[in-house]
C-alpha cells in the first residue's frame, strides 16, 4: 500500500472537486479500487501504487480543469477515468479551451471529449464533415452550433438542414397536414438545436426571411448552394444516390457537416446506405474530412453509454456466430 498527496489550491472550492456527499470521489474510489480522504495540507489516496498514481492523475486534471472555469460534473468524471484507464493520461488545458458559440441562455458551449474536440477542428479547417458515430456524442448539435456562429460572424449567408426523411421510419404520406408539417417529426432533433442557439423567435424570424431552411432531402437535387452552411443529419439513411446528389450540391464558400450513425440504418435490407458507400469512396481526398466518435464521446446520461456497449458487443457475438455458421 502506498500514499500520495495532493495539494489543492487555496482558493478552489472543494466542494466542486468531491461533489455532492463525496458522489464525485466515490466514483474515482470505484474505478481504481483507491481510498480518498480530505486532508489539511490537500487530497489523500491510499491504495496499489499503479491504482494510486493513476487516481491521482484523474484528481489532478480535475483540479486543472475546475481552475480554468470548468465545471465538473458525473459525465466529465467519467470521461476523465475512463480516458486515464485506456491512454494513461491526458491534457486537460485541451479539452474545453474553445468556446464554440454562445447559447440564447448566454452560456458557452465547450467540447466534452477529444472526439468532439477533434470534430469541432475538422469543421473549421475543412469544406466537407462527416461526423459518424453512436448516440449522444453531440454530432448534430455541434454542428448547428458552429452554423449559428458561422451565420453571426457572417462567414455565411444562410443555414440550410436537411435530412432523408422517408426512409427513416412511417411514411410522409401517412402524416397529416401539409409538406412542412408532414418533415417537421423528422428534422425536431435539428430544431432542438437552432431553438437552443436562437430562441424560438429568433429561429422563426430567420426562418421567414429565408436565412434558415428546413427541407428533405429530395428537395436538394437540382440546387446548388453558394456561401451557406449545410447540415445532413441522419446520412446513415440516404442511398448512395442520395448522398452523392448532396455532395454535388455544394457550392463556392460553403461547408457541409454530414452526420450519422452506421449502426442505426433504416434503409429496407436490399438498399445500401451512403453514408457506409461514402466513407470508402471518398477517404483521402484533401478538403473532406472523417471524425469518428465512440461511446466514450457519449455526453448524455452514463446509462446512454453502458446501453452502446451492449448492443455492440451483442451485434459482435451475433456477427462471429454467423462467420462460425457459414464456414
Amino acid at each position: 500500500m502506498v500514499k500520495r498527496m495532493i495539494e489543492i489550491p487555496d482558493n478552489m472550492d472543494t466542494a466542486e472537486l468531491f461533489g455532492r456527499f463525496d458522489e464525485n470521489i466515490k466514483l474515482i474510489e470505484k474505478a481504481f479500487g483507491v481510498n480518498v480522504s480530505m486532508r489539511d495540507d490537500g487530497v489523500r489516496i491510499t491504495g496499489e501504487e499503479t491504482a494510486v498514481e493513476r487516481s491521482g492523475d484523474v484528481i489532478h486534471t480535475l483540479i486543472t480543469m475546475i481552475a480554468s472555469g470548468e465545471h465538473i460534473d458525473e459525465q466529465k468524471i467519467i470521461y476523465v477515468i475512463s480516458m486515464e484507464q485506456e491512454d494513461g493520461g491526458l491534457d486537460p488545458k485541451k479539452l474545453g479551451a474553445d468556446c464554440i458559440a454562445i447559447n440564447i441562455k448566454g452560456q458557452p458551449i465547450k467540447t466534452k471529449t477529444f472526439g468532439q474536440k477533434k470534430y469541432v477542428d475538422a469543421i473549421d479547417n475543412n469544406t466537407i464533415v462527416f461526423g459518424i458515430g453512436p448516440a449522444g456524442t453531440g454530432k448534430t448539435y455541434l454542428a448547428v452550433a458552429k452554423a449559428v456562429m458561422a451565420l453571426k460572424r457572417r462567414e455565411v449567408t444562410r443555414i440550410i438542414l436537411t435530412r432523408p426523411a422517408v426512409e427513416a421510419g412511417e411514411k410522409l404520406g401517412f402524416l397529416p397536414g401539409d409538406l412542412q408539417t408532414k418533415v417537421d417529426p423528422y428534422l425536431r432533433p435539428l430544431y432542438d438545436g437552432m431553438y437552443e442557439m436562437l430562441g424560438g423567435e429568433g429561429f422563426l424570424r430567420y426562418q421567414e426571411r429565408g436565412i434558415i431552411e428546413v427541407a428533405p432531402l429530395a428537395y436538394m437535387r437540382g440546387r446548388t448552394l453558394d456561401n451557406s452552411f449545410i447540415i445532413l443529419d441522419e446520412a446513415q439513411n440516404t442511398t448512395p444516390e442520395q448522398m452523392k446528389m448532396f455532395l454535388t450540391r455544394i457550392g463556392y464558400g460553403s461547408k457541409a457537416i454530414v452526420t450519422g450513425d452506421i449502426t442505426q440504418i433504416d434503409l429496407p435490407g436490399d438498399k445500401r446506405s451512403g453514408l457506409k458507400e461514402a466513407m470508402k469512396i471518398l477517404g483521402g481526398i484533401e478538403g473532406i474530412a472523417f471524425c469518428k466518435f465512440t461511446d466514450k464521446d457519449v455526453v448524455r446520461h452514463p446509462l446512454v453509454q453502458a446501453i452502446i456497449k451492449a448492443y455492440a458487443k451483442y451485434d459482435e457475438e451475433k456477427e462471429r456466430k454467423r462467420k462460425m455458421k457459414n464456414g
